[in-house]
């Protein structure tokens, strides 16, 4: 792809001090400042899993205790089943 990019007299300074640091040419800052700015707006993996949970929240079944207790719910049912009851 080829890009024409219109810049002020300022980043046009940047661009070449970049360039005399770095002896990079345009093409590989603009590729490096594109990567940049796209690893900064991709959303983090902390961000993802919260996403996840806002969205299964709410979409589960049974007790609300029943991560801490669902051995007895277990032996509860296994109990009915059988008639022990």
């Amino acid at each position: 792809m080829r890009i024409t990019a219109r810049i002020d007299e300022d980043y046009e300074q940047k661009l070449k001090a970049i360039q005399r640091k770095t002896n990079l040419n345009t093409t590989e800052i603009i590729k490096i400042a594109l990567d940049l700015l796209y690893e900064k707006t991709e959303l983090s993996g902390a961000e993802k899993n919260r996403m996840l949970i806002d969205k299964l929240a709410g979409i589960g079944h049974g007790p609300s205790d029943g991560s801490v207790r669902y051995k007895e719910y277990v032996a509860e049912y296994i109990d009915e089943k059988l008639g022990h009851r």
